[in-house]
């Protein structure tokens, strides 16, 4: 292989990678992983099942990332010194028809899961499954995309927590249950709050844009101040939920990531460059999956341990 062709290739697959946007991904795998967790107190763990999921999940999210590079770069919204893009076009040159390509080859793939999983499980799946690429479509595309609105982190909230944990919880145990949705609402909060900082971070950009988000319309420090309490409120409800013995006490192993929340309303608040508001935006995507996989770890362990 000539050199040439070698160093296209590695410049295409790192060019794809950042296309995924790999560190928004903790939105699409801490509802999969809490879902099948919180199934896993009293069923047994369908591997296949449980991977499909989490491949599908990530993939329908990865598309969504794309499909935000598409529409953003069709409407003048990036530009190469944006930090928080994948930049695949304005930076890497990636024609915005190969960028639709990959994302609609990641939507089969993901919808072939679908199929999969539907197939073992139940066909009500399938309804879910269509709402989530829907959303993931609306979220960015269409004439009005949720994002440039007031009520995306709401939209995004719902649609990546409540949902995917609920069809994550019932491919595993056939059923629902009320522990399925209470766990849901601390999860969908912390997605929404990544919702949150990301438009907390794009705020001097989205103002020219003629975007409504949540921080143009309250400000700041007001929209600061809602995701400190979104943050305050997942951490709550989950002590709540083990003082009412909905989950166990292995739960509060989640508590250990309350550090990380903890310092992001400050940072936020104190960040001058655009640099500094990407830290702050990196802490609560970290947030979310340190949350998320240290209650499910907890809820493994509660598995395990119990007679």
């Amino acid at each position: 292989m000539s050199r040439r062709r070698t160093s296209f290739l590695n410049s295409f697959r790192n060019t794809l990678w950042n296309l995924l946007r790999p560190k928004t991904l903790t939105a699409s795998v801490t509802p999969v992983l809490v879902g099948t967790g919180a199934a896993l107190l009293h069923h047994p763990l369908h591997t296949s099942l449980f991977l499909s999921m989490l491949i599908a999940s990530m993939l329908i999210q990865a598309a969504a990332n794309m499909v935000n590079e598409y529409y953003d770069f069709v409407r003048g919204l990036d530009s190469k010194e944006m930090t928080g893009i994948a930049g695949a076009i304005v930076r890497d040159n990636m024609s915005p028809r190969t960028v639709l390509i990959i994302t609609w080859v990641t939507l089969t793939i993901a919808l072939l899961l679908g199929i999969y999983i539907c197939a073992s499980t139940s066909w009500w799946v399938a309804v879910f499954g269509a709402a989530s690429m829907l959303f993931m479509y609306l979220y960015s595309g269409g004439p009005k995309p949720i994002s440039s609105t007031p009520f995306g982190e709401v939209t995004a909230g719902v649609a990546m927590g409540p949902v995917i944990i609920l069809i994550a919880y019932f491919i595993q145990a056939g059923h629902l249950s009320p522990v399925a949705w209470w766990v849901s609402v601390p999860v969908g909060l912390l997605i929404a709050a990544i919702l949150l900082a990301n438009n907390l971070r794009d705020l001097e950009h989205d103002r020219p844009g003629g975007r409504k988000t949540l921080p143009i319309l309250l400000g700041k420090t007001r929209a600061v101040a809602v995701l400190g309490t979104a943050f305050a409120l997942s951490y709550l409800i989950l002590i709540a939920l083990v003082l009412a013995r909905m989950l166990p006490s292995w739960a509060l192993l989640s508590l250990l990531s309350a550090p990380l929340p903890a310092r992001v309303p400050r940072q936020f608040l104190a960040a001058k460059t655009r640099d500094e508001l990407q830290a702050s935006f990196e802490n609560t995507s970290k947030t979310l999956i340190a949350f998320g996989f240290l209650l499910f770890v907890g809820l493994l362990i509660a598995r395990i341990t119990t007679p």
